[in-house]
């Protein structure tokens, strides 16, 4: 797909200032689509977010509060997108603060028509990155949990019924596949009821 027909991007753009809104929009004005919106709180961020479902999110201010950050959290938590904050306050502490509740740019100082573009890309690119890293790590868990799980359940079954392991895998994977549940779900059922019974 050239570039041409790529789909525009759709930022949401948190600004109160005109100046500062306009040259954003105007960075932005042949690759993304710019909404705005004034409400930094975290219920009404994640109404937008959740209306828009924008592709980068973009903060422009002096210097974020311990109020916004915690909102940026609440946000990386429920409906997580890439953020860029644009600030004119170089603290340390804030910036830290700030990626760890899921901006994946702070950029000090910097906001001009030129780099707007640049930086949305790279920020976009890293936050990819990164949730694809997260997403692999918590499918990870979830694996080694229902190895342990499964395990755990086929115990049961070979203490209980005399069953071989092979026997006792077969019997709920046929069970996983009749019932249309995972697994997992049937191991888990498996060690509920054998803890209804007082046998674990």
């Amino acid at each position: 797909m050239s570039e041409a027909q790529t789909p525009p991007l759709i930022v949401l753009l948190i600004d109160s200032d005109p100046h500062r809104t306009a040259i954003v929009q105007d960075g932005l004005k042949d690759r993304a689509v710019v909404r705005l919106a004034n409400d930094l709180s975290s219920v009404g961020l994640l109404d937008r977010i959740n209306e828009l479902q924008p592709d980068a999110i973009i903060i422009d201010c002096d210097s974020p509060d311990r109020d916004t950050i915690e909102n940026l959290r609440t946000v990386a938590r429920e409906n997580p997108k890439p953020i860029v904050m644009f600030v004119e306050d170089g603290d340390g502490t804030l910036a830290k603060e700030a990626v760890r509740a899921g901006v994946s740019a702070y950029i000090v100082d910097g906001l001009s028509r030129s780099r707007v573009l640049p930086v949305i890309e790279i920020a976009i690119e890293r936050f990819k990155m990164v949730d694809g890293l997260w997403k692999e790590l918590q499918k990870s868990k979830d694996d080694l949990e229902t190895r342990k799980t499964v395990e755990r359940a086929k115990g049961i079954l070979m203490e209980k019924r005399g069953m071989s392991e092979k026997a006792a895998y077969d019997l709920m994977r046929e069970s996983s596949m009749t019932s249309g549940k995972p697994l997992k779900q049937i191991a888990a059922e498996i060690l509920s009821i054998a803890d209804l019974l007082g046998k674990v």
